[in-house]
């Protein structure tokens, strides 16, 4: 019988030849902008929308001052001395999904913690704990979180309808078409094909039943949420382009106060 003998490999070394530091560079580079830009978005309080479009950082608009806000203005219950966007009282639906996603978790402990750097390549750490003690036992809260996920998503598609109304110059509303209406419905369709795709989705719709052939439906929506699941990767990137894409439009639109293009009006 052949004894193997683990071998402790010193943070960055491996025997491998090729450039495997350029995927966990790229994905470092690419949460980082993002989250900067967010967090910068998210705590400017304004340019977040344009006639009947309002960004996905800030949707649903529950306090506000748009036309988009459900309540009306700031609340008299936020502290004075805080600051106060709309976008704080959503953001950490949205962001904890996407924290607590077993893609994210994979890519971000890679990248920003070289926990490993990538496989096969020594790491900083000297034990193992994996998600089952404190603090990365609060990962599985990302089922919970799914479910907040999905009403957004359906809120979101429904701010695609409204952005298919517009000011007729009379008071009233006109149907129509623009650059941001596609832009819109485009980032709602990348959100939904991560979401739906989404393993703890896959789990709930019949990943714990032991004979799926007994339940036809039930084979039919966990065959689409596994076949949306094998490019979760791909999902995940397109969709965090497209939510900050949304935003940047939104807000250009409305530091410039340009009409943009109507494909149909």
């Amino acid at each position: 019988m052949t004894e193997l003998t683990l071998i402790k490999r010193k943070f960055g070394e491996t025997s491998r030849s090729d450039t495997w530091w350029i995927q966990p560079l790229v994905v470092f580079c690419g949460l980082s902008a993002f989250i900067v830009y967010t967090t910068w978005a998210a705590f400017q309080g304004e340019h977040y929308h344009h006639g009947p479009y309002l960004s996905p950082f800030y949707a649903p608009e529950i306090f506000g001052n748009s036309e988009h806000s459900w309540f009306g203005a700031k609340p008299a219950w936020w502290p004075s001395w805080a600051p106060f966007s709309p976008a704080f009282l959503i953001l950490w639906a949205p962001a904890g999904f996407r924290l607590t996603c077993y893609y994210y978790r994979g890519a971000y402990y890679k990248a920003f913690w070289a926990d490993p750097p990538s496989c096969a390549v020594g790491e900083p750490r000297k034990g193992y704990r994996g998600e089952s003690s404190f603090p990365l036992i609060l990962q599985n809260v990302h089922r919970f979180f799914l479910y907040f996920a999905l009403v957004f998503v359906l809120l979101l598609a429904f701010d695609v309808w409204k952005a298919m109304w517009f000011d007729d110059g009379n008071g009233g509303k006109t149907f129509g078409i623009g650059l941001g209406t596609l832009i819109l419905a485009i980032n709602v369709f990348l959100l939904s094909g991560y979401t739906l795709g989404c393993h703890s989705l896959r789990h709930l719709v019949g990943g714990f039943l032991d004979r799926l052939s007994g339940a036809p439906i039930r084979r039919t929506a966990y065959n689409c949420v596994s076949c949306l699941n094998s490019q979760h990767m791909r999902w995940a990137w397109m969709s965090l382009c497209s939510v900050a894409c949304s935003d940047i439009y939104i807000r250009l639109s409305s530091m410039m106060d340009w009409t943009d293009p109507r494909i149909l009006f």
